[in-house]
């Protein structure tokens, strides 16, 4: 349970550097902190999750009212890349491509920014380039209460996604104040404060697109934008209050990088794979970070591909409505909340890789359940499995990644690992919508359960992790 007494934090060299006689206050003051990233990140979380139920919903209110607009050239685009694939013009079909091309854009800007504020980061410490992050999410909910045209909206999603660094700056923050022993139960908050934010978020976002007051009548969902930017800027003033710095001067990076070359590491995608923007890394450890960039990469691409398909399959396979499937989400939700509040913040250290391993095994048969399913029984069993993966993998990855590379690069590590996250969501939903468009939702799942055996072979190379 989160406290609500207001707790005295430590300066940014105390923690993790007390004498052994002081290991339960500074594991205390370790949670304090870590409590601060919890609720800032569920708030950032219900903020940005709202938006989820709304977009077929959008989309239909753009279609209908920016016909001379963007969202026409997009469309026409699309029915010109259908003609060429002699995909049959169905309307439920187009919409799983346009979508995926909608959803691949707010992480494809993630990927270019991540590692670029993690170093920054390094050079400047974590709170003041937090706190930026935020005004720059907040201004992208600004932008989405105006959106009465298709542009707008377009262009608030692209502030959001080049400011939507906090994540990746709130798991440098729980690197900065634990060790290795502790620092798997903090990522698990993270992926707790995700599991709420998942489960919660949509359907707020979708009650008040329909039942919101003044504004309910808002086609472009106005309530709920303005919502999201009082969340968005309650979460500004609370950082603003509570977090202290993590990272002392002393430990700071002297640049971002004195070359073009440096600077170009941070966001060419193949000095990504190789880590190349970290520094005074042995070979040893830069072989590690690769392969679980790697891994980390491919599983993703993988699961984005199934999870962003989900609404349409049921859509088109069981005719679930929005609020079905905004009880589907709570579902989910659910069984990730349970494990990472529970199971995963329990790990012992080096037994993540194991767990990790675990849940990319299970995704295999979730993918070849769902493809068949052909009622809710069957789908939500296939659905369990998805969770469980979801709720495990990620968090163990993150944990392991955190034990490798030199203290005043943890920023720039954590970045990169976010941006190739980023980078997988952002050609996952669109190549998946694009094999489910062309071939059908089977053929879109039997080959994820396929693929999905090379990164977890990448994964079983991995040396298992320090601990100390």
């Amino acid at each position: 349970m989160v406290s609500t007494r207001r707790t005295s934090y430590p300066e940014p060299a105390e923690v993790g550097d007390q004498p052994e006689g002081g290991s339960e206050t500074k594991n205390s003051k370790t949670h304090g902190m870590v409590r601060i990233i919890f609720i800032s990140l569920v708030l950032d979380l219900l903020a940005f999750t709202m938006i989820l139920p709304l977009f077929p919903t959008l989309l239909d209110y753009y279609g209908r009212h920016d016909e001379s607009g963007l969202y026409a050239s997009l469309h026409h685009s699309v029915d010109q890349f259908r003609e060429v694939l002699q995909i049959p013009d169905t309307k439920k079909y187009n919409s799983v491509l346009f979508g995926g091309v909608l959803g691949s854009l707010f992480s494809l800007l993630q990927f270019v920014t991540s590692p670029v504020i993690g170093a920054a980061s390094d050079v400047y410490g974590r709170r003041s380039v937090m706190l930026v992050t935020m005004v720059g999410i907040a201004l992208s909910y600004v932008l989405w209460a105006m959106s009465y045209n298709f542009g707008i909206f377009v262009l608030a999603r692209i502030v959001g996604g080049i400011f939507k660094g906090n994540v990746s700056l709130s798991t440098t923050i729980v690197t900065d104040i634990s060790t290795t022993k502790n620092r798997g139960k903090g990522m698990a908050m993270i992926g707790l404060a995700f599991s709420v934010g998942f489960i919660v978020g949509p359907m707020i976002g979708a009650y008040f697109a329909t039942k919101g007051g003044l504004f309910a009548d808002g086609a472009w969902a106005v309530t709920p934008a303005l919502l999201a930017l009082t969340l968005s800027i309650a979460d500004l003033l609370f950082v603003f209050a509570f977090l202290k710095e993590t990272l002392p001067q002393e430990k700071r990076a002297p640049s971002m990088g004195n070359s073009f070359q440096e600077r170009q590491n941070l966001i060419n995608p193949f000095s990504l794979f190789r880590f190349s923007a970290v520094k005074n890394t042995n070979t040893k450890e830069m072989q590690i970070l690769q392969q679980l960039g790697l891994s980390y990469f491919l599983y993703l691409f993988l699961f984005s591909g199934l999870e962003f398909t989900l609404t349409f399959l049921v859509h088109i396979r069981f005719q679930y409505t929005s609020m079905q499937q905004g009880k589907m989400f709570v579902f989910m939700g659910l069984i990730m909340a349970a494990l990472q509040g529970g199971y995963v913040r329990r790990i012992k250290p080096g037994q993540e890789k194991r767990v990790a391993l675990t849940g990319m095994l299970i995704l295999i048969p979730a993918f070849v359940i769902i493809a068949f399913s052909s009622g809710s029984f069957l789908y939500y069993l296939g659905l369990a499995l998805f969770s469980i993966a979801s709720g495990t993998v990620v968090p163990c990855m993150t944990t392991i990644v955190t034990m490798y590379g030199p203290e005043d690069q943890k920023g720039t590590i954590m970045g990169i690992f976010r941006s190739l996250g980023a980078l997988s969501r952002a050609f996952g939903p669109a190549a998946a919508s694009a094999v489910y468009w062309g071939a059908g939702a089977g053929v879109c799942y039997i080959w994820g359960a396929v693929l999905m055996v090379f990164p977890i072979y990448i994964l079983t190379r991995v040396i298992p992790a320090k601990t100390q």
